[in-house]
């Protein structure tokens, strides 16, 4: 392993990787300055052969020369580059200093040199050009102002190859993870500072963002990194006086609720707050709360809401009546979604609805052990459930005291083995994603448009795996949830004998005369029979008090990521109806609608088919960023 860093170490230093002259020379090369229709050859060379003395007549004007043969014309060399059609057109895409340098090259290519090119210019941009170093050859550009070097491969900037004049200095997009590089030899002159989206970590960042590094700064952004030390930063920049337009959205500080208001406050000279102009209401609203950031608590706080699902199917009218057996079966439906974890405990200091943390069960028995069984919705009737069984298998009645194991239980490995493989795993829908805890609605029962009627309040105080969350977004899903519950004590069954079935028959066939004389004992003997039977079927119907379920066998009936980042980038509201298409069928819509029409005794069946629609299956969900209005609702509800 020593040898593998050793050699690692000796390629880096043979090999740095791209300079960005090196950059440079090769979109030079590629904008093809020197060849047709750029430069000089036999496409125009008479226009530049040596000039000799002339008499004076042929400085009289006259009639333009006519090009000889074999050249081209400036404007036609000029239509060659600008028509879109033409196979020497630029790119699509291509900067305004390419196509400068393009209709230079053929107007006067003799100009074109290594003097012209650092003399002239007074900004460069190299973007998406996997730069990763920036050398000593930058400062041959004696006049250059404006230097954009995003979306490339930068860790760090050595200040001293930075030329003097610069006034504009981009670095978006790179991997630079401190700004400490850059404050070793600034550029004085620098206004304008960009390093949005890198890797900016740590408190100590805010000791380079002070009057002593960059004292004629005006614009700053530092949006989209991991800044979290929201007071010390704003005391370094309270230090620019020239600070006119500053950017820290999308930083894990920027998150808390009192961000804006004490962000403005502190920098009275601040016109622009990440794109927003700062107002003078704004500024009287918040006035004063720079002056309490120590009472100020570093948490911020998402509120969660979940709506109406609909688009549900009721498909617990195809299942059969249950015998006096069982299994009785129930539905229910809730709403998950993850959501980064709190250090103290999500939901502990709150009042209001709880959140249920859904955990998943072990080796994916959640989803039934049965194959046969298939999960379906609703159920017309709610049933009485004990507890369920944590084996994930049915338990023996403890009424018939039966010890032995289930059918479905072999002793033979290869049996098992290949049950194992029949048997469904759990869906990864069902369980959270990595670094957040999965939170649940309440169950309810199937109804048209189910009301979840949830909310829910999130307070983290650790910044940096919010952001990461809030950019990867969350995954909503709809479960339905399936329970067989079955008697507790099996009811009792009437067994007949085969012998007293038999002497039974035998004394129908030896005294059939008998019977006729007793015709009206008989007939009584009957009644009393027939309502024996009654109160049997009677007691069949009824539901037994004790029940025993088996494990719920969950369903995802729909899933989907819903996007967060807006939430970074300056919305405090993100408010989407998820959809996850039609589930359900012509056949159970119209079995559902049959049995509300059998309800209200009407038939309307062929009205229902021609205005049939189907439903897709829909959520509400909103999830909102609390932040501050004034200085007192601050005070108020986010001290310490």
């Amino acid at each position: 392993l020593c040898q593998v860093k050793k050699s690692q170490t000796e390629k880096d230093k043979y090999f740095p990787g791209r300079t960005l002259s090196a950059a440079v020379r090769e979109h030079l090369r590629q904008l093809c300055l020197r060849e047709f229709p750029c430069g000089t050859g036999s496409w125009n060379k008479s226009r530049f052969l040596p000039r000799t003395p002339r008499a004076w007549r042929e400085l009289i004007p006259r009639e333009e020369e006519v090009v000889s043969p074999g050249e081209e014309s400036v404007e036609a060399l000029l239509d060659l580059v600008r028509s879109p059609h033409s196979p020497w057109a630029l790119l699509e895409g291509s900067s305004a200093e390419d196509r400068f340098l393009k209709e230079l090259a053929i107007q006067n290519p003799l100009v074109l040199k290594d003097t012209f090119f650092y003399s002239y210019f007074r900004s460069l941009r190299v973007v998406d050009k996997q730069v990763n170093l920036v050398d000593k050859g930058l400062l041959k550009f004696l006049k250059l102002e404006e230097l954009v070097l995003s979306a490339n491969q930068i860790k760090e900037v050595d200040a001293i190859n930075l030329p003097p004049t610069l006034k504009v200095l981009e670095l978006y997009g790179n991997k630079i993870t401190s700004m400490e590089c850059l404050c070793a030899h600034p550029p004085p002159r620098l206004q304008h500072l960009g390093l949005g989206h890198n890797k900016l970590l740590g408190p100590l960042e805010s000791l380079y963002v002070t009057a002593d590094h960059w004292p004629n700064l005006v614009s700053l952004d530092l949006s989209f990194n991991d800044l979290t030390d929201l007071q010390g930063m704003i005391a370094s920049l309270s230090t620019l006086q020239h600070l006119r337009l500053l950017v820290l959205q999308g930083n894990p500080l920027g998150l808390v609720p009192y961000y804006r208001g004490f962000t403005i406050d502190s920098l009275s000279r601040l016109c622009v707050l990440d794109d927003i102009t700062v107002s003078p209401s704004e500024k009287y609203q918040f006035r004063g709360l720079s002056h309490h950031g120590d009472l100020l608590a570093c948490e911020a706080q998402l509120v969660v809401t979940i709506g109406n699902v609909k688009g549900v199917p009721d498909t617990s009218i195809l299942d059969p009546d249950p015998g006096p057996q069982g299994p009785f079966i129930s539905y229910s439906y809730y709403v998950t979604y993850g959501f980064v974890e709190d250090e103290e405990g999500e939901g502990s200091k709150y009042g209001g609805v709880l959140a249920e943390t859904v955990e998943p069960a072990p080796r994916g028995e959640p989803l039934g052990q049965d194959v046969r069984q298939e999960p379906s919705e609703g159920r017309e009737e709610s049933v009485e459930s004990g507890p369920s069984t944590p084996s994930g298998q049915r338990e023996d009645s403890l009424a018939s005291g039966a010890s032995a194991p289930p059918p479905w239980v072999t002793d033979s490995a290869e049996e098992l083995e290949a049950l194992a493989k029949l048997r469904p795993r759990a869906d990864p829908r069902l369980g959270p994603s990595a670094g957040t805890v999965l939170f649940s609605t309440t169950r309810k029962p199937w109804t048209d448009v189910i009301p979840c009627n949830y909310e829910m309040q999130h307070s983290l105080r650790d910044l940096v795996p919010l952001k990461a969350f809030l950019l990867a977004g969350t995954t909503v899903t709809i479960v339905e949830e399936k329970i067989l519950s079955w008697p507790l004590v099996p009811p009792p069954v009437d067994i007949v004998s085969p012998a007293k079935k038999g002497k039974g028959e035998k004394d129908k066939k030896g005294k059939k005369d008998k019977d006729k004389e007793k015709d009206g004992n008989d007939k009584a003997g009957k009644g009393e029979k027939g309502t024996a039977k009654e109160q049997k079927a009677s007691k069949k119907k009824e539901l037994p008090k004790e029940l025993r379920q088996d494990p719920p066998i969950l369903r995802v009936l729909g899933s989907g990521l819903l996007a967060l980042e807006p939430l970074l980038a300056g919305e405090s509201l993100v408010s989407s109806v998820c959809n996850f298409g039609v589930i359900r069928t012509p056949e159970i819509d119209r079995l559902m609608f049959l049995r509300v029409q059998r309800e209200k005794k009407k038939s309307a069946f062929a009205i229902y088919e021609s205005d049939y629609q189907p439903q897709p299956l829909t959520v509400e969900v909103q999830i909102q960023l609390n932040q501050c209005r004034s200085a007192e609702e601050a005070l108020r509800d986010f001290s310490l």
